[in-house]
């Protein structure tokens, strides 16, 4: 298992350990890994305007020129390649619960 994140290095390596992950979390912060997937998007300037005054700077924080973030989503891909699952869901306090990841992942 491994975790795409938009933002830096040093910010991706802080939420690792803060959130004491035991899995690889890899920094996209051109969002090549999001574009490829298609879940990719520019915030608009207005949310991000909101998003500043309480700490988050979506360029700053994710080192790039672009207020971008990936849709939340989750992908199982097999050894070949090949996505045999995906969630995929604009609402970032929603989830693929980890008892259907279990479910998903036993299929395969």
């Amino acid at each position: 298992m491994i975790a795409v994140s938009p933002q830096s290095p040093d910010n991706t390596l802080s939420q690792r350990e803060k959130e004491e992950l035991t899995f690889q979390v890899l920094s996209d912060t051109n969002g090549l890994v999001a574009a490829f997937y298609n879940i990719l998007y520019d915030v608009p300037v207005y949310i991000q305007d909101i998003m500043k005054p309480i700490g988050m700077d979506l360029m700053e924080y994710n080192a790039t020129n672009r207020g971008i973030l990936p849709i939340p989503s989750t992908f199982m891909i097999d050894e070949s390649g090949i996505i045999r699952s995906a969630y995929v869901n604009p609402d970032f306090m929603q989830r693929f619960d980890p008892m259907n990841i279990l479910h998903e992942l036993r299929k395969l």
